[in-house]
Formats: C-alpha cells, sequence, structure tokens
C-alpha cells in the first residue's frame, strides 16, 4: 500500500473507539443494533423519517472505529450523487478526516465507471471511452434506425432508448433479447437495432448509462479472477435505497458479497416507487431468502410527522399484501389529524388548498415550509393559475412550469399563428414541428427574404412556395402547412376555440407524434396537451385565452427562498414539509387508472405505496382532497374518492366538505363528513370497490347529496340557482349540457342535472 495518499494512509492506523464510541449514544435501540451488527448480511428496514441517513454513516464509521476494515475496503452505494455528497460528508465529519480518503463511496453508475476503466479492455473498449448523455445516445440510435430503413417517425429513436434502458436494467445484452421484446419495436428488429447500436458504441470507444453497470456485470461474470480482486477488496458492503434496485444492480450486488457476506442494505419496501423505471420491489422482499442467517433490524421511530399522520400511513400501506411489515410510530403529540376534504371540482381544489396554504401563512410561518404533491404533472396547471392570480411565490420542483412545457409551447405556437399573420416567433416555432421536411437551411432562406421584403415570415411563405427558392420537399411542406393554417382559420370563425386547439394538434400531427414516441415522457405530454384544451375551454375566445397566457408569464414572481413547492409525487421521496398538500385523490386519477390497466395488483400497491410515501412527507400537517367531478373537455363527470380514502383510519381522519363548495351550510344534505364516514369507510362497496352496482349507487349518492339536482324541465333564458357559482341564466342548451351566463362567475358549461329552480329552493 506504498502507494496510498497520505491522508487514506492516515485513516489505516490503527485508532482508540473514538473516545469510547461515544457517537453511538445519540442512536436509539434498533439504530444501534443496526449499526453494530457487523458481521453478516443485515437488513434494516428502515420507515419514513427514521433516521436511515445517520444509521449508514454511523455503521461506516464504527467499522473504522471496530479497525474492522480499511476505508478502501468499504463499498459504500447510493443512487444519487447528492445522497453519496451527503454521506460522504457525514462519515468525513465522525471520522475526522478528509472526505477524499473516501475513495468506494458514490453511486452504482459512479463506482461503476471506475471499475469498468480499469477494465474497459475485457468489453473492447478503451480506458479512456466516453460516456454518452442522453441526447447523443439518440442522435446515434438515429443513425442505426435510418440505416436499417425503419421509418424513424413511426419508430423514434428515443423509444428504442427506452426499451435498450429497459433492457440493460434487466441486465440483458442484445445477445439475451427474447424474440417477444425483439418484437417491441419495429416489427421484430428490436434485438438487430440493439446489436448494431452496442457495436456502434464499441467503434467509438463509448458507453451509454446501462452499459456502465452492464459491462461491469459481464466483466464479473465472465472472468472470475476480476471478481476475485473485489470480492476481496471489499471486506464490507453498505448500501442505500436497497429497494430501488433494479435487476442488473441486484445481480451485480450479489456477485460482489460473494467473498465477505458482510452486505448490509438500508431500504423501505413501503417506499419501493419507481417500478416503471425498473426498480424491483422482491429484491428487498426476498433478502433473507438470498442470504440465509441475515439479521433484520427494524427502525420504526419516526422522527418527522405526528402521530396522527404516522397512523394514517401506517394503516393505508397495510392493505398491500407484497411487503415486510413495520408500524411507524413517535414520542410527539398526535397533532392534527389528515384532514380530507371533498371538493367540487378541480378549480375548487386548487381555490381550497391555496387558503389553506395562505391560512398557514399568515400565522408567521413560511411558504417554503409548503408542498403540493400530485400524482400527474398535468394537474398542476390549475394550481400555478392560482398561485400566479395571487401573487404567491411558487417553484415547479423536477419539472417546468405549465405554461413553459414544451408540448405547451408548441400548442400556444400554432393557436398564435392563426390569431397573427405577424407572429415570426410562433411560426419559426411550429414551422418544422413536427417533421415536414422543412430543415434549418430552408427556414434560413425564409428569413433573409422576410427581411428583403420587409414582411413576416407567414407573408414571406406564401411568396416563396410561388418561386423556385425553396424546392423539393421542404416546398411541399411548407404548401401544406399554409393550406392547414388557412384551413383552421376558416374553421376558426365558426368553431370554439378549444375544440379548434383540439383539431389543430390532430390535423398537425402534433398529437400522433407524440402517440408515436414510446419514451417515459410521452403520456405525460399528451395528457398535458388534454389539461391545455381543457383550461382554454374557461375562457370567451382565443384572444382572451392567449393574453392570459402572456400575462401569466409576465406575472411570474421574481426567484425566492421563500416559496411554495409544486412536484409530482414521485419528486417528492426523500424531501418533507410542515405542511403537504395531497390533491387529486380520485379513482382514476390516483391510483392511475393507465398503471392499473399494465399491470394489475403490482400496479395497485405501487400506487398505495406513492400514497404512503405522499403522506410520510408531511411534518405536521396532510390535507387531501378529492373532487365530486372533474371537468374534461367541458364536460361533468362524476368521480369517485380514491379507494385510498377509504383505506385511511377514521379516528385519525377529519373528513368535511368546503363551506360554499358543497351548499350554504357547508354540508349540503348531510355533508362529506357523512358521505365520507358513511359511504366511504363502512360500506364494503367503497372498500373492496368490486360491486359495479354499488359503485353506480355510490356514485349517485355522492351527486345528490352534493349537487341536489332538481326536476328538469329548464328552458334558455330562465333564470336558475347553481350551488357554487350562484344565479344565473340558461344562454344555451345541447341534451343534458347548458351553458350559463352567470351574475358573478360568468359564462359556464354545465350539466343539467346540477342546476336548481330558485322557486324550489
Amino acid at each position: 500500500m506504498t502507494n496510498l495518499s497520505p491522508k487514506i494512509s492516515e485513516l489505516a492506523r490503527p485508532r482508540p473507539p473514538m473516545g469510547d464510541t461515544n457517537y453511538l449514544d445519540a442512536l436509539n435501540a434498533p439504530q444501534r443494533e443496526a449499526v453494530e451488527a457487523l458481521d453478516g448480511p443485515v437488513l434494516v428496514l428502515a420507515g419514513a423519517g427514521t433516521g436511515k441517513t445517520r444509521v449508514l454513516t454511523t455503521r461506516f464509521a464504527h467499522l473504522l472505529a471496530m479497525s474492522k476494515a480499511r476505508p478502501w475496503e468499504i463499498l459504500s452505494v447510493t443512487f444519487t450523487n447528492k445522497a453519496a455528497r451527503e454521506m460522504r460528508n457525514r462519515v468525513a465529519a465522525l471520522v475526522g478526516e478528509s472526505a477524499e480518503g473516501i475513495p468506494w463511496l458514490g453511486t452504482f453508475h459512479s463506482i461503476s465507471a471506475k471499475v469498468l476503466r480499469k477494465h474497459a479492455e475485457l468489453v473492447g473498449l478503451k480506458s479512456n471511452f466516453t460516456i454518452l448523455d442522453t441526447d447523443d445516445q439518440i442522435r446515434l440510435l438515429k443513425q442505426v434506425i435510418l440505416a436499417e430503413n425503419i421509418d424513424v417517425k413511426r419508430w423514434t429513436p428515443r423509444h428504442m432508448a427506452g426499451l435498450i434502458d429497459n433492457w440493460k436494467n434487466r441486465g440483458l445484452g442484445p445477445d439475451k433479447i427474447s424474440q417477444s421484446d425483439g418484437w417491441s419495436f419495429a416489427n421484430g428488429k428490436g434485438a438487430k437495432v440493439y446489436e448494431i447500436y452496442q457495436q456502434r458504441l464499441k467503434t467509438l470507444n463509448a458507453v451509454d448509462f446501462g452499459d456502465l453497470l452492464l459491462h461491469t456485470l459481464g466483466i464479473f461474470l465472465k472472468h472470475e479472477d476480476v471478481l476475485a480482486e473485489y470480492t476481496r477488496k471489499f471486506k464490507y458492503m453498505l448500501v442505500d435505497e436497497y429497494q430501488d434496485t433494479n435487476v442488473c444492480q441486484y445481480l451485480w450486488l450479489r456477485l460482489l458479497a460473494r467473498g465477505s457476506n458482510n452486505l448490509c442494505v438500508v431500504g423501505d419496501d413501503d417506499q419501493s416507487i419507481y417500478g416503471w423505471r425498473g426498480a424491483e420491489v422482491d429484491n428487498i422482499l426476498r433478502f433473507e431468502k438470498d442470504f440465509p442467517g441475515a439479521k433484520v433490524v427494524r427502525l420504526e421511530q419516526n422522527y418527522r410527522s405526528t402521530g396522527h399522520i404516522l397512523a394514517a400511513a401506517s394503516k393505508l400501506i397495510t392493505a398491500n399484501e407484497d411487503r415486510l411489515g413495520k408500524t411507524l410510530w413517535t414520542d410527539e403529540d398526535g397533532g392534527e389529524k389528515v384532514k380530507v376534504f371533498g371538493v367540487w371540482d378541480g378549480e375548487a381544489e386548487a381555490i381550497a388548498a391555496v387558503e389553506e396554504i395562505e391560512n398557514w401563512y399568515s400565522k408567521h410561518n413560511a411558504y417554503a415550509d409548503c408542498a403540493v404533491l400530485v400524482r400527474a404533472s398535468r394537474q398542476m396547471r390549475a394550481f400555478e393559475e392560482r398561485f400566479i392570480q395571487l401573487g404567491l411565490p411558487y417553484r415547479v420542483v423536477g419539472g417546468p412550469r405549465f405554461f413553459e412545457r414544451l408540448e405547451v409551447r408548441d400548442a400556444h405556437a400554432y393557436m398564435r399563428v392563426i390569431a397573427s399573420d405577424a407572429d415570426d416567433l410562433a411560426f419559426e416555432r411550429i414551422v418544422n414541428t413536427p417533421k415536414r421536411g422543412i430543415g434549418a437551411t430552408s427556414v434560413q432562406k425564409l428569413q433573409q427574404a422576410a427581411r428583403q421584403l420587409d414582411l413576416p415570415l407567414l407573408s414571406t411563405a406564401r411568396q416563396l412556395i410561388q418561386t423556385d427558392e425553396i424546392t423539393g420537399k421542404a416546398r411541399t411542406g411548407l404548401r401544406a402547412l399554409l393550406t392547414d393554417i388557412d384551413h383552421w382559420r376558416q374553421m376558426a370563425e365558426t368553431t370554439k376555440h378549444a375544440e379548434l386547439a383540439e383539431l389543430v394538434l390532430d390535423e398537425s400531427g402534433y398529437t400522433a407524434m407524440w402517440q408515436a414516441d414510446k419514451s417515459p415522457q410521452a403520456e405525460g405530454r399528451l395528457e398535458n396537451l388534454k389539461e391545455l384544451v381543457q383550461a382554454m375551454a374557461e375562457f370567451d375566445d382565443l384572444e382572451s385565452y392567449l393574453e392570459h397566457v402572456a400575462l401569466v408569464s409576465e406575472r411570474e414572481t421574481g426567484p425566492s427562498d421563500d416559496q411554495i413547492s409544486l412536484m409530482t409525487l414521485h419528486a417528492a421521496k426523500g424531501l418533507e414539509f410542515p405542511l403537504v398538500i395531497l390533491p387529486g385523490w380520485e379513482e382514476s386519477v390516483f391510483p392511475s387508472q393507465m398503471a392499473l390497466d399494465e399491470n394489475g395488483n403490482r400496479a395497485l400497491e405501487e400506487e398505495r405505496r406513492l400514497a404512503y410515501v405522499g403522506l410520510t412527507r408531511a411534518r405536521q400537517q396532510a390535507i387531501i382532497y378529492f373532487a365530486a367531478n372533474r371537468q374534461i373537455y367541458g364536460r361533468w363527470q362524476a368521480v369517485l374518492p380514491s379507494r385510498f380514502v377509504d383505506e385511511l383510519p377514521p379516528e385519525h381522519v377529519e373528513a368535511k366538505a368546503e363551506t360554499g363548495y358543497y351548499g350554504q351550510q357547508g354540508n349540503a344534505g348531510g355533508g362529506m363528513a357523512d358521505i365520507v364516514s358513511g359511504s366511504s369507510y363502512d360500506s364494503p362497496g367503497w372498500r373492496r370497490f368490486q360491486a359495479s352496482k354499488t359503485r353506480n349507487k355510490t356514485i349517485e349518492g355522492s351527486a345528490k347529496a352534493v349537487a341536489k339536482p332538481g326536476a328538469g324541465g329548464f328552458c334558455i333564458g330562465e333564470r336558475i340557482f347553481h350551488q357554487k357559482f350562484g344565479y344565473g341564466r340558461i344562454k344555451a342548451m345541447d341534451g343534458d349540457k347548458v351553458e350559463v351566463t352567470f351574475e358573478k362567475a360568468g359564462i359556464k358549461k354545465l350539466m343539467v342535472g346540477f342546476l336548481e329552480k330558485p322557486e324550489n329552493l
């Protein structure tokens, strides 16, 4: 070891047990048990907020203090660079040395890269290989797909990249792809494209992120001497977030653990929420079978949330069958019960939730203490608009704000071109989106001509398609686009702007572009486009909507540390907030119907784990919302509260209707407290969610309790009353749908069943 740096050599010296191991005094009994169980396999089941990071870092320090291993003999694996930095710094603080002297603490990918650099020639690479980012990977795949004469519009490189990533997560090289897997791309050409792509990577002396693990796994499997080198090197192994490991990571770890068998994994089967990107909850569930004699330590004392929040979350998660089982508890007082509010619709949900945040802030709390956690990004739009309307500071975590999203900006550009001949920026954005054969050279010619003629791009394009400046596919594509724009403008004279937007997105091929894109983001983009069309329907015309969008962008608050956090539930894992808002707890929204359709009960259990994660992000207050109905493309639909609402324990929940959303008294015919505590908690039909007859009856009963529908017989011009919007007159009727001009709320589209005659009040 003569080549070791002074820092590492310093750490290698025998050291006293760090002041009689007084660092252990800060641990509770189970934490200490997990730290001191140094030899043999150990599974630490660490519930939310139970101090798992403290256990990992203290265990690392304890191994050094007890002279069980030197720093370079401990492999410590995390999932993110942030987690690795935090752990590295904590360990360094405990042992009183530089964090640079801990060489094998990092992410799966960073550690694999280090191993692969040393043994690159064993997989046909040089040690100075390049690691491709996603953009480079997509460009390379596009070249391969085109070379195989595959329609790149139908079978997109992004789709193929997603398939390859999935295969590599499962530890599958091109030679291991099954026939059914191969048929998932280009009618059976998936395996061949994968093989050619891997060959091209080797030619370029490059790897993608999936290769870092896959190549290293291959080296360990095929070269026993190399595997033996690392099994001898690593006397102890620590793994964080074990429930999130995929098949490739699992095999990688099992091979390295062959040597000492001193593998300690920390994780929570109840927080395994990344199955959609390859995580296998079974890895943690079968740990005791994989490592016979493993010691299991449960960390159940929570240092984050109040008693009511923990009790509600613990009861909810017991509905899952595939779990090892634990119950969180706390020394803290019960605190406030989990609130479950029934509201009228998505707009009312945003209004009610933001009122709760404002009430919180008025009590000298910070906006940064508040988080709104949604199941799908499309749910953010209503909250963003409410924040902006009231001037409240907020940030979208893990992605752009709704109106800044790529697909929303593209859709707006189409509508701006229809509204104005002179909007060059919008025209440039959509001229070749989706692809029409109008490349950068043609656009440049168009811009040059526009400057010479002193005309907008659209007007210039009308002239150039009559000449030879632009030829071939570019001229054909440009002519087709101009024809479409003229058609849409004509349609705009007789078609409502929301319907027109839907038509434009379909006829332009924009919707089809995302439908053909099989990347994980594509489905979310399509959902955001649906949400956008719905948002447009709330405005009188296209001009007023576009003006609103412009003002929204102008009024966005500047950077501030005191901001409300808005994010998806997946992005919230690992975070905590004093106040957590959980909207959209309705069937088909949460749990996600798409997830259930694809993976059945396995998906349901992951959705329930996601609900558990959402609840356990809250330290002081957790507020759940569900709507009685949702408006989709201007049509009202009665919706059921999520089955997860049914699974919450009544003794730890406060359920009620928001005043003004369910009637003048805030309870409207018994109130949401009765609906929730009766139908939701006690009815087997709600609890098991099996009998369709019971479900339909429940929907009908909830609608009656909320809306008190009248007997019908309405006519145009008649004065009516609505529980939420007040008094108004019927402007138009279409079957069971009406358009009403309200005295205070403006024009709204509603189902006739939600209207009442003033004389009947």
